[in-house]
Order: C-alpha cells, then sequence, then structure tokens
C-alpha cells in the first residue's frame, strides 16, 4: 500500500491565528512549524499502523519549506511542490492521497484563514461550473493518476467541504473557526487521535473511495481580487472573460490548476 500525505498549514492541530502560518512572523511561525511536524508524523504514523508500504509527504504550504526532515518519522519519505505538479511523485501506483491540514475554500463562512491557493489575490475557482477550492484542484490532479482523495484533517469547515464534494471522505475535525482569523481548537491528544482515526479508518476501507474526476475537457475558471491580477494569464493560453476572470478548456486532470 502506497499513500502520497498532502500537508498544508492552516488545518493542522493546534494552529489558531494567522501568525502561526507566516513565516515573517518569528517565534510564532517557529511553533506553528513544531505543530505541523506534530501532525505529519502522527499522520505517517497512523498510514504505517494501517499497513502502508511506503508514504510520501509533501508540504503544500507556501511552496514548502516547514517540514523539519531531522524531527520527521524516518520511515517516509519528503517532497515539496512545484507549479504545476502538486504533488510530483504522485502516479497510478499510489492507493491514496490524504490532505492533511487543510482550509475552506476562499469566502467560506466561519472558515479558518479560508483561500483557494492564493489569499492575495485568487477569489473563486470553477470547474466545470462547480466552485472549488484547494482541496477540489487538489483531488481533481489526484484523479488524473486515478486515485481518490481517501482523508482530510482541519477545521470543521474544510470537512463539510470536502464532504459535500467528494462524498465518502474521512474526516479528521481539529478546530472550529471564530470567523476567519481565530479557532478554537481541541488538545492536542485529541486532535491527534481525530488525525489518526480518520487515516487509519480510511486505509481500512480503500475500496470504499472513488477518485474525483471532473468531466474533460473540462473548462476551469479563475476570478480575481481586481482586474490587474487578470492581467498576463492571456499570454499563457487562457480566455479573458471578463476584467477579474479568465478560463480555460484542458484536456487532462493534470492541468486542472490555470
Amino acid at each position: 500500500m502506497r499513500i502520497y500525505i498532502l500537508a498544508d498549514m492552516e488545518g493542522i492541530s493546534g494552529i489558531r491565528t494567522m501568525e502561526q502560518v507566516k513565516s515573517e512572523s518569528g517565534g510564532e511561525y517557529e511553533h506553528g512549524r513544531q505543530l505541523m511536524m506534530q501532525d505529519v508524523n502522527v499522520a505517517i504514523a497512523a498510514c504505517f499502523d494501517a499497513g502502508a508500504d511506503e508514504v510520501v509527504a509533501c508540504d503544500t504550504h507556501g511552496g514548502g519549506g516547514q517540514v523539519r526532515l531531522a524531527e520527521m518519522d524516518e520511515r517516509a519519505q519528503y517532497e515539496t511542490p512545484n507549479r504545476g505538479n502538486m504533488m510530483p511523485s504522485l502516479d497510478e501506483s499510489f492507493d491514496g492521497v490524504i490532505l492533511l491540514g487543510h482550509h475552506a475554500r476562499a469566502g467560506t463562512l466561519n472558515g479558518f484563514l479560508d483561500h483557494t491557493m492564493s489569499s492575495a489575490s485568487w477569489f473563486q475557482y470553477h470547474i466545470n461550473g462547480e466552485e472549488v477550492g484547494e482541496i477540489g484542484i487538489e483531488a481533481a490532479y489526484a484523479g488524473h493518476f486515478a486515485v481518490p482523495v481517501v482523508a482530510v484533517t482541519g477545521d470543521q469547515a474544510v470537512c463539510d467541504e470536502a464532504v459535500d464534494l467528494f462524498g465518502d471522505v474521512e474526516c479528521g475535525v481539529v478546530k472550529w473557526a471564530i470567523g476567519r482569523n481565530r479557532a478554537r481548537c481541541l488538545s492536542l491528544p485529541r486532535a491527534h487521535e481525530a488525525v489518526r482515526q480518520a487515516i487509519v479508518t480510511a486505509l481500512g476501507q480503500l475500496e470504499a473511495y472513488t477518485p474525483y474526476t471532473p468531466d474533460l475537457p473540462a473548462t476551469v475558471r479563475l476570478t480575481l481580487y481586481r482586474s490587474d491580477m487578470a492581467d498576463g494569464y492571456e499570454a499563457n493560453g487562457a480566455e479573458r472573460i471578463d476584467a477579474r476572470t479568465v478560463q480555460r478548456t484542458v484536456d487532462s486532470l493534470a492541468h486542472i490548476r490555470i
């Protein structure tokens, strides 16, 4: 059994303020990194406890760099994403993807630090007319390889979003947002147990999950916050729909991110 863990930071156990996910915040960010390492190691251990033979962990927050290799469970491997390749080593040989420490899409009421890919510029993202957040984009990319998302952990809002989008998926709720910028968190032992239980349950019933595969060719549409933020997308093959919106038709889910 091969499992891929894609870890973000906003939905990590114990992270409850914006300062904990911003590298320029100094000590608060370093504490956030420690909390992220704990969740990553809990998830890795849960995978091996459930019978995994190989686990790859990828740190997607800000392009990677939060994971401390010296502190990571030595049984797993680690990598970072690059644009257009969110999970570099993912292929058809993997049995499932775990979205660890994730957050709800931009505009979600009581979604802790809700955003879609870029909190600075992305306003909405649609695939074939359905609005999705990061978990939808990532799941569709995994769907290119026929690999299902089997577990999602983070706040209540992202777990609700996951169930709405994927149907059958195991969720580990570790916090509840108070508005956008604050969260009420479980204690770390209880949160880690929620993460562990979601993963162990998911890996014990892999046959229950199906990949998320939007119909192809797929129309992807991105609305930016301001009109100037949409400038330049046409040079990369996108069609300008209006001042803030661009879209593209893709023939492969490997290119689901515009």
